[in-house]
């Protein structure tokens, strides 16, 4: 079962009464289909369409989310959120001293999250915290998620340059398609329904 820490992802907590109705309205998941024991693929998007921020989400407790996010962007994400928080009742606030572990072929550890990238019988899972053997090397994680055509920023994309068809978030699981509006969704649809994607 190799694993291994990722020390450029953090994790920002997201809570409040409002913190699902929030989110809900802003990515490209959809956040009421989350299911305690997954984390899925999901992204926040400029107006037209393209991936601003690119991250994991799972639920924390029955009102909030943690979403796992390059540790780089941690603080512009914090900020873009606050900016469409208004008068909702949500708090963002980075989990620090935790880290983010990624593991695969094998059994998950107690606590761990299904990573919904991947197909099941891949066995890839995510840890915050501890509880696992740490003998995996980074190369050998990269060369899972690109076994699988996981896409992450920075290493594979650039934000702000691509849209979420590039990189196949609309094939695992970082785009529903029946969830109604969030921030760039016309674009998104559109290119869905006229098979614009040209980039993959």
């Amino acid at each position: 079962m190799p694993a291994l820490i990722l020390p450029d992802r953090n994790i920002v907590q997201v809570d409040g009464a409002d913190a699902g109705h929030f989110l809900q309205n802003l990515i490209t998941a959809n956040v009421d289909a989350i299911k305690p024991g997954e984390v899925r693929p999901t992204a926040l998007l400029t107006p037209q369409g393209k991936i601003l921020f690119d991250f994991l989400i799972s639920k924390s407790s029955d009102s909030g989310y943690l979403c796992e996010i390059r540790a780089d962007q941690t603080a512009d994400f914090i900020r873009r959120l606050t900016l469409y928080k208004l008068r909702a009742a949500v708090t963002f606030q980075t989990v620090t001293e935790t880290p983010v572990i990624a593991g695969w072929d094998g059994n998950a550890p107690h606590g761990a999250f299904n990573d919904m990238r991947f197909p099941q019988e891949a066995h890839v899972w995510r840890l915050y915290g501890s509880g696992s053997v740490l003998d995996a090397e980074r190369p050998a994680w990269d060369a899972v998620r690109v076994a699988h055509g996981v896409a992450e920023s920075g290493s594979d994309f650039a934000l702000s340059d691509v849209f979420p068809h590039d990189v196949l978030m609309d094939k695992n699981g970082g785009v529903d398609f029946k969830k109604g509006c969030y921030v760039g969704q016309e674009v998104v649809s559109r290119m869905q329904h006229r098979g614009t994607a040209r980039r993959r």
